[in-house]
């Protein structure tokens, strides 16, 4: 793997490399040149690789490779100076009644081997972590499915993925409710620890989300204390966590105190992963927006590094809420 200065090539201090969502590229596609063409994913590629700071791309496994295949990509991003971070499941519509637990087992079988093709992509590519995010695993009403068996489902077909590929890095991302499955099987980072412990497997970990964290009622700083050295990805964004809404606004605009204690958190388990932007510009210039993330990230980052430990270890021995209230209000006028 190239050697890719980690928070951009003007900060080569900064401890993480940064990702941001490929698809996005895909907004305001009024601010790009005529002659650039902007409808495949080397397209979006060679936009992101404009973004001042970011190192790594995520790759959507099957939707960014109908055209091309992972070899191509590889080359791709060597000629933009980027590497992989991670490769991401996003399992077709034929996958609507459920993946990993669909009821028709030569379906679950079909989602299970995808699956596992992903870790050959990632291989190819370079990077070592697939992320597992399927929109269909759950279902919509009460007596619709049999609770423990869709979980065993879920835990067989992790266990035989992380078996099959040792050497990858296989996590969870969980999600509460979206428009396609209203209960997810998995829908909390209490549940996905559960699923962990059950799954047995020391590749096996998560990716949270702080958008899908705020929908499940979290607070992100305290689910990523919880999961600690089994936090294998992070995916930053914020919301105005109206029901089922995920907004993927840019992080820390709509909650600064929780991105600040997210940073502060993250530092304590001394995470190890990239930084991925999980957002949704939309009417914004996306490449802006993944850089002001950036920024944010680098201020927020930089915040938690200066509380004062004796201080928070005061606060929290004494559970003094105002003492905690103005510790943030002034560490947050430093970002």
């Amino acid at each position: 793997m190239k050697c890719i200065p980690r928070g951009g090539a003007d900060d080569d201090a900064f401890p993480f490399m940064f990702g941001s969502r490929i698809n996005s590229m895909k907004d305001r596609l009024d601010l790009v040149s005529d002659s650039s063409p902007t409808s495949s994913p080397r397209d979006w590629l060679r936009r992101q690789a404009t973004i001042r700071g970011l190192g790594c791309v995520d790759f959507n496994y099957p939707q960014h490779f109908h055209d091309w295949d992972a070899k191509e990509a590889k080359q791709a991003l060597d000629e933009a100076n980027l590497v992989a971070g991670a490769v991401c499941l996003r399992y077709p519509s034929t996958f609507a009644r459920g993946a990993m637990n669909h009821p028709d087992p030569k379906l679950r079988r079909e989602a299970i081997e995808i699956t596992k093709q992903a870790a050959e992509v990632a291989k190819i590519l370079g990077c070592s972590e697939v992320v597992v995010w399927s929109a269909y695993d759950g279902y919509d009403y009460p007596f619709q499915v049999d609770y423990k068996d869709k979980w065993n489902q879920i835990v067989e077909a992790f266990q035989e993925c992380c078996d099959a590929y040792p050497d990858i890095k296989w996590s969870l991302e969980f999600k509460p409710t979206d428009e396609n499955t209203r209960f997810f099987t998995v829908p909390s980072t209490g549940a996905a620890m559960l699923l962990l412990k059950d799954i047995d497997r020391d590749n096996m970990g998560l990716t949270l989300d702080m958008g899908h964290m705020l929908m499940a009622g979290e607070n992100p700083g305290q689910s990523i204390a919880m999961v600690g050295d089994k936090l294998f990805g992070i995916q930053l964004n914020d919301g105005y966590t109206r029901l089922a809404a995920e907004d993927g606004m840019m992080f820390g605009s709509v909650h600064p105190s929780l991105a600040l204690e997210a940073m502060y958190q993250l530092r304590q388990i001394d995470f190890k992963g990239h930084l991925y932007f999980d957002t949704f510009p939309q009417r914004s210039d996306p490449v802006k927006e993944a850089e002001y993330n950036i920024q944010r990230v680098k201020d927020f980052w930089n915040a938690a590094g200066r509380m004062s430990k004796s201080e928070l270890e005061r606060i929290a021995s004494e559970h003094d809420a105002i003492g905690a209230l103005e510790l943030v209000n002034q560490s947050l006028r430093e970002c």
